[in-house]
């Protein structure tokens, strides 16, 4: 199992930060329109989810599965949107992208006086607690065949 990239967007769509781990494809458009196709994406399943539901939707949608990989995303209250991208062996990982929030970004880009909230994340200090933690995690380093 692995993970493969990270994206953090804020309510208006822009990327706050994004970083790859064991991503071994690079999709041949610029990250800019990367990052634009990915809210996108999420922006049109999160809809699609709460107008098709039969009842109400209260974590909305959680992940998905393709042939080649999952998508795992959270969403806290003020609107900032945390998406992991992994292996498809990797379980639900919501209390993962929770942590990242409250004990990561929270911690080092809230908490910081120097940090600009609705900018891009540029904290060295959160970038590598980020990489620590998610090297950490117990399907970081595992491969499986796919």
């Amino acid at each position: 199992m692995t993970v493969y990239d990270f994206y953090l967007f804020d309510r208006n769509g822009n990327c706050l930060y994004y970083a790859e781990w064991n991503r071994r494809k690079q999709p041949g458009i610029s990250k800019e329109e990367e990052f634009k196709l990915m809210y996108g994406m999420i922006f049109s399943i999160k809809s699609f989810i709460n107008r098709i539901s039969p009842k109400d939707v209260h974590d909305g949608f959680l992940n998905f599965k393709t042939s080649k990989y999952k998508l795992h995303f959270y969403e806290t209250p003020s609107g900032l949107k945390f998406i992991m991208n992994t292996d498809l062996n990797v379980g639900n990982i919501r209390d993962v992208l929770q942590q990242i929030f409250s004990s990561i970004y929270v911690e080092y880009v809230v908490k910081n006086p120097l940090t600009e909230l609705g900018e891009p994340v540029t904290s060295e200090l959160f970038r590598s607690k980020l990489d620590e933690f998610v090297k950490g995690l117990p399907f970081f380093g595992t491969r499986a065949s796919s």
